[in-house]
């Protein structure tokens, strides 16, 4: 059979297939677009555009579920991300030694925002910032950095502020005249807690002893149980804790008293931990600094200094078991610290 009949119509097929591409408009693009990678919703706003260019990593010295100090960084660390619309990431337990490392490997990965939370971990941080002045650096310290890297903002958490008003609690609701405190290391920032304490009770004119007491590490339970059972011994009726999961302790030796105590804590609410013997906490909050920071680099202001006060991210929370007198004492107390009628003097010196 002759092959010339299927050529010929191989020949209109290919024809017509030609002509039909030359007369269609081109193909659209395909659409790459899967529920893994979303689109980037159209706000049209600049503000949003330029807050995708930013990326903060933080790390924490311990671990995020400790109620306590870094549960607050983690909190300040995600809220910021969600209200600023930036991706963020942790590290938490993070040792000394390991610092640099966790912050380089972050830096690898195009994070351009890095929190250290934790005064141990600032003259690191100053080391980084150096060697990478294209990166925004967070340290937290307990006092202001001379000269730092342009590229550094630094928290200035100010605890002798905040202890004052601990101390002036304490002082106004003892009923023995003996009030004490129990802290973890004898670091400057300690040091200026206590001045700040002993400052209060002598504005105020009271006749109360105060008396400091270092565990020697801010999370042994036993070993401040120990030393808070020393205290009420000596009739302290009071005592203004500074400690982390060594707070347990304290709370335990208050509970098992045949008298009266009372206790204070720092950083976040405790009163569940001994609500007969709880009176107050003061209570730190970094999402309010971190945010404002966040956003000050954002707007292109890549270092600064943020102190912490009883008006950017500290409060004395309202006290339990006490007079509405001593309730309006306090309240006084803190607005005159606000307003700057009270000066508190950061005295590290050691104490003697």
């Amino acid at each position: 059979m002759s092959k010339r009949p299927y050529l010929v119509i191989a020949l209109l097929v290919l024809l017509a297939a030609l002509l039909a591409n030359c007369a269609a408009p081109p193909a659209a693009p395909a659409d790459t677009t899967t529920a893994d990678t979303p689109m980037a919703p159209d706000t049209g706003s600049e503000s949003e555009e330029t807050a995708m260019e930013f990326k903060m990593a933080a790390l924490f010295p311990g671990v995020i579920t400790d109620a306590d100090y870094n549960t607050l960084g983690y909190i300040g660390t995600t809220e910021t991300g969600k209200n600023l619309g930036i991706e963020t990431a942790y590290s938490e337990s993070v040792p000394v030694p390991d610092v640099e490392r966790a912050m380089r490997e972050y830096i690898d990965d195009g994070y351009n925002i890095i929190f250290t939370h934790g005064g141990q971990f600032v003259n690191q941080t100053l080391t980084m910032a150096q060697e990478f002045p294209d990166v925004y650096f967070i340290a937290e310290g307990d006092a202001p950095i001379d000269n730092p890297p342009p590229n550094v903002w630094v928290i200035d958490r100010n605890f002798h502020t905040g202890f004052y008003g601990v101390g002036a609690l304490a002082a106004l609701i003892s009923e023995s005249g003996k009030i004490g405190y129990l802290g973890g290391l004898t670091l400057p920032f300690s040091n200026a807690e206590v001045h700040a304490m002993q400052q209060a009770i002598d504005d105020l004119g009271l006749d109360v002893e105060l008396k400091p007491v270092w565990v020697g590490d801010f999370n042994d339970p036993t070993k401040a149980r120990e030393l808070a059972d020393a205290m009420i011994a000596e009739d302290i009726d009071v005592i203004a804790g500074s400690l982390n999961l060594g707070m347990l302790g304290v709370f335990e030796a208050a509970k098992s008293s045949t008298q009266p105590v009372w206790i204070t804590a720092k950083y976040t609410d405790k009163s569940s931990f001994a609500p007969d013997q709880y009176v107050s906490s003061l209570l730190y909050d970094f999402a309010g600094p971190l945010q404002a920071i966040v956003g000050n680099i954002m707007a292109g202001e890549s270092g600064g200094y943020y102190p912490l006060g009883f008006d950017t991210g500290v409060s004395l929370q309202e006290p339990q078991h006490v007079s509405d007198e001593v309730k309006a004492q306090v309240d006084e107390i803190t607005a005159k610290l606000i307003s700057g009628e009270i000066e508190v003097i950061k005295n590290t010196d050691p104490i003697e």
